[in-house]
């Protein structure tokens, strides 16, 4: 099986913390060079010295940037492809805060679009003439199980998720005669901020314990437990390899069971 990605550039959006991290983690040990793309500095920063360099010729790099500043994202995107081309790309950004969809603000739904559907335009736009040059990219789209089975309470998360997801479905079948593959991969509970968010944004809505809280949605998971960061990013990695040559167009949910839609 070929898992080398020895020569190959990524860009991991929300790199600096979470899944988007351990993804960028689990690239750089297959041998990718890797550019972690967030808003703050230091959180970069802080991951960039932490990045494995399994070869000697391996670089990583880092952008700062903000996915709802459209016109520095585009900038700081293009100049680092015009300066090397990209071959993988993990969208991976945070979800919106929680709430019914029919009580959000036009202003919710318009700031998450920008953040997840404009900006992904954005940089796939500015990455995408390298992808060509090469015949190799991986497009891999982390968003959630919510477009298989919305979420309760997540209304516009529900939405933009979906957005994505046809997004991404669309671009397999444009990108696909030059050699590039568009995936999304869906995350059951997760142990990232994120989840921290839900439990605190349900505790509230309930009354109850966070630790009751998490019992409960534990109880929908047939492997009994959250998973960890690492486990969506090996999912990620393998997309991103050779190895996945064929694999295109399809939701890869990493759930432990927890759907109960096929």
């Amino acid at each position: 099986m070929n898992l080398d990605l020895t020569g190959k550039h990524a860009l991991v959006c929300g790199g600096s913390a979470g899944i988007g991290y351990a993804a960028a983690i689990e690239l750089a040990k297959l041998g990718a060079d890797v550019t972690l793309l967030a808003r703050s500095p230091d959180a970069l920063e802080r991951a960039l010295a932490a990045l494995p360099r399994v070869q000697a010729t391996q670089t990583h790099a880092t952008i700062a940037a903000d996915m709802n500043e459209h016109t520095d994202l585009r900038a700081r995107v293009e100049a680092m492809a015009n300066a090397r081309a990209v071959h993988i790309l993990v969208n991976n950004t945070g979800g919106p805060p929680g709430g019914p969809a029919h009580t959000a603000a036009l202003d919710e739904f318009r700031i998450a679009f920008n953040q997840h559907v404009m900006a992904a335009q954005i940089v796939l736009q500015a990455i995408l003439p390298g992808m060509r040059a090469a015949g190799y990219g991986r497009i891999v789209n982390v968003i959630s199980t919510s477009v298989k089975e919305p979420i309760r309470n997540l209304g516009v998360s529900n939405t933009i998720r979906g957005a994505m997801a046809s997004w991404a479905k669309t671009l397999a079948t444009e990108l696909g005669p030059f050699g590039i593959t568009v995936n999304n991969v869906l995350p059951g509970y997760t142990k990232t901020q994120r989840l921290d968010q839900i439990l605190a944004d349900r505790s509230k809505a309930t009354g109850k314990p966070e630790p009751e809280v998490a019992k409960t949605m534990l109880s929908t998971v047939p492997l009994g437990r959250f998973a960890e960061p690492e486990e969506i990013a090996n999912v990620i990695a393998f997309l991103a390899t050779p190895a996945a040559d064929y694999i295109n167009g399809i939701n890869v949910p990493v759930d432990g069971g927890r759907m109960q839609s096929l």
